[in-house]
C-alpha cells in the first residue's frame, strides 16, 4: 500500500499541479517520469476530481496508490461539456492504452461488409473501418452472417471481392465469372460500365436494408426486359425480386418479435476476469462475445463496467435499445444520454433485479464462468470450437477443416528446402506432409523460394482437381505472405484464404487485410493452434534440411575413398544416414552393410584423417554456420 507520506516530494509537486487545474469539464492524463501516459480519466470538474486522488482513503487503495507513486505530471484537456469529455476520454484510452486504465482485450471483433469506393467497386468482409470513402455495413453477428451476405451478393448481384487490380485489363476472366459469381469487369467486353454501376446501386440498397425500394426497381427492370423479349434476364430478375420481397417480410416480422438487448455478466478471481456479452436481436440470442483480463488485481465491478461499456459502444456503428449490466455505476445516466444521442433513439442501461431479465443475466453469468474455466484453467476446447473461433478471428469465409502450412530452410542460401505440414480435423496429418527441394532459386531469396513451393503445390492440386485447404498458412511476415499470394494469383487462384504468422511479434496477417493484423493474447487457444502448426512446419523443414545436408556431406567425402563406388555410398547413406555415424561405426558394423573389403578401405581412410596435423584437421572439419529457417 502507498500512503500520503510515502513520497512527500512527488505528492507535493503533483498537488501543486492539481491546484492549477480548471474547474471546468475535461480529461486529465497522468504521466510517468518518461512522459508516458499511464492513466486517462474524465471529470465534470477537473480540479475537484483529480484532488480526490490525494485523499488518505484513495491513496490507501493499491491501484490509486500505485498510480500516484509512478506519476510525475498531470496534464489536462478542457472541453465545453461532459459529453465531449466522455468521447475524448474514450479516444485517448484507445490511443495511449494506459496501463492503469481498464483496457478492452478481445479475441473477437465483429465483421462489417465493405463496399469499396473504386471505379469498379468490390464487396468483401472486413473487421476494420477506415476513412477511405467506402461504405461499411454492419456489424454482423454471428460472424459468418457477413460472409453469407457477401455470398448472396456474389450469387445475385455478381459484384466481385477478388484481390485483382481492376484498373488493369486481363485477357480472360477467372473462375468466378464462369460460375456466374462475377460480372467480369476485369476483362473488356464482358460487362458495360453502366450495367456494373447499376448492380452496385442494387447492392447499396440491399446493404442499407431498403428492400422495398430495391424490389420496386428490380421489378421495373424485369418488366422492361420482358417487353424487349429478353426473357432469360427477366426470369433472373423475377427470381431476385421474389427473394428480396421475402427478406422484406422477414425484416418486418423480426421488428415486432422483440427488442434488441445486450447482456453483460462476469466471473472473476482477481487478477483474472472473464466477461460474456450476449446479443439478443428481435428477442432471440444471436451470438456471444468473450472478453478476458489477467491484470485486474483490484477488481471493482462498478468501475470495471463503466470503462468497458464506453470502449464497447462509443465507437460502435450499432447500439442496442437496452444494455443489461451486473452492477450499477456512477456514470450510468450520463452514458445513457450520450449513447441515446449516438443512436438517435432512447438507450437504457439497467441492472435487472427479478423476473425473466434477471434469469437471462444469470444465464450469461453461467457462461462467463465456463469461459473463465476454458481460458484460465486450461480446459481444451473442442476441435469444432477451435475451427469456428479461428474462422471468426481470421475473418475466413468458412471454418477451416484443413490447414496447410509452409516453411523454408537453408544455410546462407545453400541446400534450400521447404516443408508443408497439414492440420486436419483437429490433429496433425503426417501422411499428407510434403518435402520440397528448391530448384529454380539462386542465392538467399526466401520470397522466391516461397513462390516456387506455393506454385508447385497448388498447380498440382489444380491439375488433379483436388479440393483446396480451408487456409494456407506461411511462416513469416508480410513479405512471405505477399510472395505466396503472388504465386497463387499467377496460376489463377484468387479466392484462397491465406495468412502468415510473424515470428517475433506472433502477429497473424491475413491476405487482403494486412493493415489490420490479428493480435491474439497468450492464452488464446487459436494462437496456440497456429503456433503449433507453424512450429511443426519449422521442425519438419529443418529436419529435412539436415538429412539432405548430411547426405551430401556423406556422399561427397565417401566418393573420395579409393575403391568405394556409388552403390556402396548409397548403401551407407541408407543404413547410417550421416558421415558421423559412418565414422563412429566398428569394422563389424560396416562389414554387415558393405562387406569386409569395403569396410577395411573406409577404416583406412578414416585412420589417415586422424594422422593429419591439428591445423589441417581444424581447416577440414565440419564446422558450419547456424541453420536458418525462413
Amino acid at each position: 500500500m502507498f500512503f500520503p507520506s510515502a513520497m512527500p516530494e512527488v505528492n507535493a509537486q503533483l498537488r501543486e499541479q492539481v491546484a492549477q487545474l480548471p474547474t471546468e469539464p475535461g480529461v486529465y492524463l497522468y504521466k510517468d517520469a518518461a512522459g508516458k501516459v499511464i492513466y486517462v480519466g474524465k471529470a465534470k470538474n477537473l480540479r475537484s476530481r483529480v484532488r480526490n486522488y490525494f485523499s488518505d482513503e484513495r491513496l490507501a487503495d493499491p491501484k490509486t496508490g500505485g498510480l500516484i507513486a509512478e506519476a510525475r505530471e498531470i496534464d489536462f484537456i478542457q472541453v465545453d461539456n461532459n459529453k465531449e469529455a466522455l468521447a475524448l476520454e474514450n479516444n485517448l484510452i484507445k490511443q495511449y492504452k494506459p496501463r492503469f486504465n481498464i483496457l478492452l482485450r478481445d479475441d473477437k471483433t465483429y465483421p462489417y461488409v465493405k463496399l469499396t469506393n473504386e471505379k469498379y467497386p468490390r464487396v468483401f468482409v472486413t473487421r476494420r473501418i477506415l476513412k477511405d470513402g467506402a461504405g461499411y455495413y454492419g456489424p454482423y453477428f454471428p460472424g459468418n452472417l457477413a460472409h453469407r451476405i457477401v455470398h448472396f451478393i456474389h450469387r445475385h448481384f455478381k459484384i466481385p471481392s477478388c484481390k485483382l487490380d481492376l484498373n488493369k485489363k486481363y485477357s480472360h476472366p477467372c473462375l468466378q465469372y464462369h460460375i456466374h459469381r462475377c460480372l467480369g469487369p476485369c476483362t473488356p467486353g464482358l460487362v458495360t460500365d453502366k450495367a456494373f454501376q447499376e448492380a452496385v446501386r442494387d447492392v447499396r440498397l440491399f446493404l442499407e436494408g431498403r428492400h422495398r425500394d430495391l424490389a420496386d426497381q428490380l421489378e421495373a427492370r424485369m418488366k422492361t426486359a420482358a417487353d424487349e423479349m429478353r426473357f432469360e434476364e427477366a426470369a433472373s430478375l423475377r427470381n431476385l425480386v421474389t427473394t428480396v420481397r421475402e427478406l422484406e417480410q422477414k425484416q418486418k416480422m423480426d421488428a415486432v418479435e422483440g427488442d434488441d438487448i445486450d447482456i453483460f455478466a462476469y466471473y472473476a478471481e482477481p487478477p483474472l476476469v472473464a466477461v460474456n456479452l450476449f446479443h439478443l436481436r428481435s428477442g432471440k440470442i444471436v451470438d456471444r462475445r468473450e472478453f478476458f483480463w489477467e491484470d485486474q488485481h483490484e477488481y471493482q465491478p462498478s468501475e470495471f463496467f463503466a470503462a468497458l461499456l464506453k470502449q464497447v459502444y462509443l465507437n460502435s456503428k450499432y447500439i442496442p435499445r437496452t444494455i443489461h449490466v451486473p452492477a450499477d455505476f456512477e456514470e450510468r445516466e450520463e452514458l445513457e444520454e450520450f449513447l441515446s444521442d449516438l443512436r438517435g433513439r432512447r438507450v437504457e442501461i439497467a441492472t435487472p433485479q427479478r423476473g425473466t431479465k434477471k434469469a437471462m443475466l444469470a444465464l450469461v453469468e453461467t457462461n462467463a464462468k465456463h469461459s473463465f474455466d476454458q481460458r484460465f484453467r486450461v480446459l481444451k476446447p473442442s476441435s469444432e470450437a477451435i475451427k469456428t473461433a479461428l474462422q471468426e478471428a481470421l475473418n475466413l469465409p468458412e471454418a477451416p477443416n484443413r490447414i496447410e502450412c509452409f516453411d523454408i530452410s537453408h544455410i546462407q542460401g545453400t541446400d534450400k528446402v521447404a516443408s508443408m505440414v497439414v492440420w486436419e480435423d483437429g490433429q496433425m496429418k503426417k501422411s499428407d506432409y510434403r518435402k520440397f527441394i528448391i530448384r529454380t532459386v539462386v542465392g538467399n531469396d526466401d520470397f522466391a523460394s516461397m513462390r516456387e513451393v506455393i506454385t508447385r503445390r497448388y498447380s498440382r492440386l489444380q491439375e488433379e482437381k483436388k479440393k483446396f485447404p480451408g487456409l494456407v498458412l506461411v511462416d513469416g511476415g508480410l513479405g512471405q505472405l505477399h510472395a505466396a499470394a503472388q504465386a497463387l494469383e499467377a496460376i489463377g487462384i484468387t479466392y484462397q484464404p491465406l495468412a502468415s504468422i510473424a515470428k517475433r511479434e506472433e502477429w497473424i496477417y491475413v491476405y487482403g487485410q494486412e493493415d489490420e493484423p490479428i493480435i491474439l493474447d497468450k492464452f488464446s487457444p487459436m494462437l496456440h493452434l497456429v503456433q503449433t502448426i507453424r512450429d511443426e512446419a519449422h521442425r519438419f523443414a529443418v529436419t529435412f534440411h539436415r538429412t539432405r545436408r548430411n547426405a551430401q556431406r556423406l556422399t561427397s567425402e565417401l566418393h573420395e575413398v579409393p575403391g568405394i563406388g556409388a552403390k556402396t555410398v548409397e548403401k551407407l547413406l541408407r543404413s547410417f544416414g550421416s558421415l558421423e555415424r559412418v565414422r563412429q561405426s566398428s569394422k563389424e558394423e560396416l562389414a554387415k552393410v558393405v562387406g569386409t573389403a569395403a569396410a577395411n578401405r573406409l577404416l583406412a581412410h578414416f585412420d589417415g584423417d586422424k594422422t593429419r596435423s591439428p591445423l589441417v584437421q581444424i581447416e577440414s572439419s565440419n564446422l558450419e554456420p547456424a541453420e536458418k529457417a525462413g
